[in-house]
């Protein structure tokens, strides 16, 4: 049973844009017929969030978005050019900034969860390693990037997490009363869910990238460009499904620029 003094607050960490291709394979949206070859990208906003649930046991922050270095950093990989950030001064700001917003810094957390270590999601995870802060990830993907060799593969860039005291946590498993992690590879060796059961608002999902989009989510269930074990990411989704069925849950799609319009963002609201 949550506690009724929960919070979860969700938190604007930066909006990218990329070709939805990326995240999205899907016939007359992304991909095109013979009729409309001549169609541009389907190119759009790719927003990023943190969630903060604020518990008896502590305050627990999923996820850390997008850095503010993000077109140096991202440049040994060339993601600069692919997904670049949104950099108007009125508009969401980056995970410091939603953090000193609700009056915060990073020493107030007290676990930094992991979804899963990509760019635009570990990026600011350094940010956390001051001695108090633990830092979970799951075993699968702590196991997996250590296999990388050089600076990056993939999505994985090495210098947002190499060293970083990595606690694993292995499938699924409660991270404090009303707070547990749900196992979903398939988009990385080791993608995790969130799971939030909040005493007002019912339980909420965030799928980070096991689902990138509403439209991603189906049924049927549609890939995208950006998936490691295809098979693996279907029998996820078809997990989450179920556990959505049980429950009634709210699902938060990880990178859903139309669903975030519909959402309470901190810090002019929480749930709880």
């Amino acid at each position: 049973m949550s506690d009724p003094a929960m919070k979860l607050h969700i938190l604007s960490t930066g909006i990218m844009e990329c070709d939805h291709t990326w995240l999205l394979l899907q016939a007359g949206n992304t991909i095109t017929d013979r009729h409309h070859r001549d169609k541009p990208a389907a190119w759009g906003e790719c927003p990023t969030h943190a969630v903060l649930v604020e518990t008896p046991e502590g305050r627990i922050l999923w996820d850390t978005g997008v850095p503010r270095d993000w077109e140096t950093r991202w440049a040994p990989t060339g993601f600069q050019d692919f997904f670049p950030v949104q950099e108007d001064p009125a508009g969401p700001g980056y995970l410091d900034t939603a953090l000193a917003d609700l009056e915060l810094t990073t020493d107030d957390i007290d676990i930094l969860v992991l979804s899963h270590l990509h760019f635009d999601h570990a990026a600011n995870a350094r940010m956390f390693d001051n001695g108090r802060t633990r830092i979970i990830a799951q075993a699968d993907e702590i196991e997996g990037v250590k296999t990388i060799e050089g600076e990056f593969q993939g999505a994985h860039l090495v210098s947002d997490f190499s060293g970083l005291p990595l606690e694993a946590v292995h499938g699924d498993q409660e991270i404090v009363p009303g707070v547990s992690v749900i196992s979903t590879p398939g988009h990385t060796w080791g993608t995790m869910s969130l799971r939030v059961d909040l005493p007002e608002s019912g339980t909420k999902i965030f799928t980070s990238d096991a689902v990138y989009l509403g439209a991603s989510w189906g049924p049927p269930a549609i890939g995208a460009g950006i998936v490691w074990d295809s098979v693996g990411w279907l029998e996820s989704v078809d997990k989450l499904r179920r556990i959505q069925q049980e429950t009634g849950a709210e699902m938060i799609f990880g990178h859903d620029a139309e669903q975030r319009r519909g959402l309470t963002l901190a810090p002019d609201g929480h749930y709880s």
